[in-house]
């Protein structure tokens, strides 16, 4: 009997399925984790509107960033768009301004966006500024859960596990 041999397309990690399983559970959890009773209040309703202001923002900027990105290199738009439209629509959660589709241009993502950095000449280069960013940005919004009520930091925690999905799509295949 020949020995077991692993296939030349095994990876390393974990597989997108887990990991996307991982951060809908994550998502989950953190939406279970209290009820509208708990007591929890974490912050004034001022903090609340400014961290929820702020990540409007930030995934204004973000998409904005992914429109460059495709802009630059059309051959990524199948894989980036659909990230894309999930930042937009995480715009829209925190109460920033959306976007109809890949087609908007960026200023209509969020009137407060600034221009986003330069997009690197270089495939691989661009992707992995963008999962810095989409890292940077997960954990910011990780970091203030302690700050904001419930309800705002169960929508915090999801898009903190979304963002963190999409960094493992951005670099999955890199290694």
């Amino acid at each position: 009997m020949p020995p077991f041999t692993s296939s030349p397309r095994a990876r390393r990690g974990p597989r997108r399925r887990s990991l996307l399983a991982s951060a809908a559970g994550a998502a989950l959890l953190a939406g279970c984790s209290s009820g509208p009773g708990s007591g929890s209040t974490g912050g004034s309703p001022a903090t609340a509107e400014r961290v929820r202001a702020r990540a409007a923002r930030d995934s204004g900027r973000l998409a904005a960033r992914y429109d460059a990105v495709i802009a630059a290199h059309p051959g990524l738009a199948g894989r980036l768009r659909p990230l894309r439209e999930e930042v937009v629509r995480h715009a829209e959660a925190f109460g920033g301004a959306g976007a109809a589709g890949p087609e908007t241009p960026p200023a209509r993502v969020s009137p407060s966006a600034s221009p986003p950095a330069a997009v690197p000449g270089d495939e691989k280069e661009a992707l992995a500024g963008l999962a810095a960013a989409e890292r940077a940005l997960a954990d910011r919004r990780a970091g203030a859960l302690a700050d904001v009520p419930g309800e705002l930091a169960r929508l915090l925690a999801s898009v903190a596990a979304a963002g963190a999905a999409h960094v493992y799509l951005l670099t999955e295949g890199d290694g």
